[in-house]
């Protein structure tokens, strides 16, 4: 009877051993594919930010120097701040514009809904590059369609890319290019609500706006959060909008305008790859946090 007990368990442990390694087989390829990209960039930027290359020495261990360098950095801060008012006033708009448009196309109300639909969502399959190259020509006070408005009309429309609306002009591209993949989340939460709730609302006679504030907003709330942090990552990593448009406009479209930017120039035109790489991390630590903080926030609203 024991060496029989032996055997069970010992198959038992060779069945088990079989289907761990089953499923290691099958996650494999993409657990390698996900250490070596982004794992392992993360590992060196890290060690990269730990060290400071001199013209006398060489490289040389630098510690926490790097990170207390960008945090006294007006440079990094300058441009933490402008991404920070882009953030505050683009995404709102954005998430509000693209709501309007799914819940528009959900009502039933429309023809050609799915035109619309394409319609909407089609700018975000243009790439970012062509988007800004497409726009910074419209922009253009010498030779694109704001010039062109000049000329026809006698008038003098405000330059796009003066220091005061340049940041609203890339809040316009960066709206035209993402307004439709928000509204693709919306408008999918919206289908997946139970035809039921609609039928119970209209046996108790609610009205098209009381169905939208007690039954789609409430069933909106998960996309509405997801769509947030999504928006605030991509605001953080501002980046192919501004460096496109710099040489139309390198008066008030600084190396520095974005993080991304400054990181980027740090590393490609400065040479300064450890400088960059703390630059980096500390956005990606705080992009971490505010996106953390929107998650929780709307954890709690749906409590």
């Amino acid at each position: 009877m024991a060496s029989q007990a032996v055997h069970t368990r010992a198959a038992r442990w060779r069945h088990g051993s079989r289907r761990s390694w089953t499923g290691w087989i099958f996650t494999g390829p993409f657990m390698m594919v996900f250490a070596f990209t982004l794992v392992v960039p993360l590992v060196y930027a890290g060690y990269l930010s730990l060290f400071r290359d001199q013209l006398i020495g060489g490289r040389s261990f630098a510690g926490l120097t790097n990170y207390r360098q960008a945090l006294q950095d007006p440079m990094f801060w300058s441009s933490l701040g402008r991404v920070s008012i882009f953030l505050l006033v683009q995404v709102p708009v954005m998430l509000l514009l693209a709501l309007l448009a799914a819940l528009a196309l959900d009502s039933a109300r429309l023809r050609w809904a799915p035109l619309y639909r394409l319609s909407i969502f089609l700018p975000y399959a243009v790439p970012a590059v062509v988007a800004s190259l497409m726009w910074g020509f419209m922009y253009g006070n010498q030779f694109g369609l704001v010039a062109n408005i000049d000329s026809f009309f006698r008038v003098s429309i405000p330059d796009p890319f003066s220091s005061g609306l340049v940041l609203p002009a890339i809040g316009n591209i960066v709206t035209w290019e993402f307004v439709g993949y928000n509204m693709l989340i919306f408008y999918s939460a919206l289908r997946v609500i139970p035809p039921e709730l609609y039928e119970a609302a209209d046996i108790d006679g609610a009205g098209a706006w009381q169905v939208v504030r007690g039954i789609k907003l409430p069933a909106l709330r998960p996309a509405i959060v997801i769509a947030t942090i999504f928006s605030v990552i991509g605001s953080f990593q501002l980046f192919n909008e501004p460096n496109i448009l710099q040489p139309l406009s390198p008066d008030t479209i600084s190396t520095y305008f974005t993080p991304n930017m400054y990181a980027y120039n740090l590393s490609f035109a400065g040479q300064e790859y450890n400088y960059s790489a703390t630059v980096a991390i500390v956005m990606g630590v705080i992009t971490v946090i505010i996106a953390y903080a929107v998650q929780l926030s709307g954890r709690r609203n749906e409590r």
